[in-house]
């Protein structure tokens, strides 16, 4: 590896050992057996190369996480739902230390415009490859809905975190999350009847691809249970 893949592979090493707030440019340094210099050459600043690092970290983790469950949870078999929010909760002690980094990066973005900015893009990555990997997982799901669960994924699988890291113990289970995510789902087609899948523009009413809803789709695909 050259020095940049290096500096890289340290800063992800302090991540997990110190976390984000407390990782020193000295810290990265040690970690990675270069110099100081390295770091301003190749990303100018230890800020920018902890944010490429938590990034890149932040990205493999969660591909494992979408290995690991996806299928699971679009299997249609009954309680693969919350068996699958079980798998990926197991996993958050492995990843402890990362998760708390990504919690103090986040308490940042207020001061660091940068980071702000590294992290949307991130979070926009994530709902552009949550949607492929939605649509591959649920073949009737068009854009709009492939990117709707990417979306709603995500921000379950956040506040998730938070709880897991403040009380493992009192934190949702899988069977909660299901029970929750139908429960909901059952108030939203009360409420909201109007709203279809259908094209990306959020408007279903300018879908032509001639497409049924998800909802009349489940004949087809079989309904997706908790």
């Amino acid at each position: 590896m050259g020095h940049r893949e290096d500096l890289l592979a340290g800063a992800k090493k302090c991540l997990y050992e110190k976390g984000y707030a407390r990782t020193t440019a000295r810290d990265i340094v040690a970690a990675s057996n270069t110099n100081l210099a390295s770091i301003g050459y190749h990303f100018g600043s230890k800020e920018a190369l902890l944010n490429a690092a938590l990034i890149e970290a932040s990205d493999e983790m969660a591909e494992e996480f979408i290995q690991l469950t996806g299928r699971e949870m679009t299997s249609g078999r009954p309680g693969s739902t919350a068996e699958a929010w079980d798998r990926a909760m197991k996993e958050f002690a492995r990843y402890r230390q990362l998760l708390i980094a990504q919690v103090e990066a986040w308490a940042q973005v207020e001061r660091s415009p940068e980071l702000r900015s590294e992290l949307a893009r991130h979070y926009e990555d994530g709902r552009v490859r949550g949607t492929a990997a939605s649509k591959d997982m649920i073949p009737a799901a068009d854009d709009r809905t492939g990117r709707a669960i990417a979306a709603v994924t995500m921000a379950l699988a956040d506040g998730l975190i938070i709880q897991w890291l403040l009380d493992p113990d009192q934190a949702p289970t899988g069977e909660d999350i299901a029970l929750g995510i139908r429960a909901l789902a059952g108030v939203a087609s009360v409420t909201d009847p109007d709203i279809e899948s259908g094209g990306e523009s959020g408007n279903a009413h300018d879908d032509e691809s001639g497409a049924e809803p998800i909802g009349q789709q489940r004949q087809a695909t079989g309904e997706i249970r908790a």
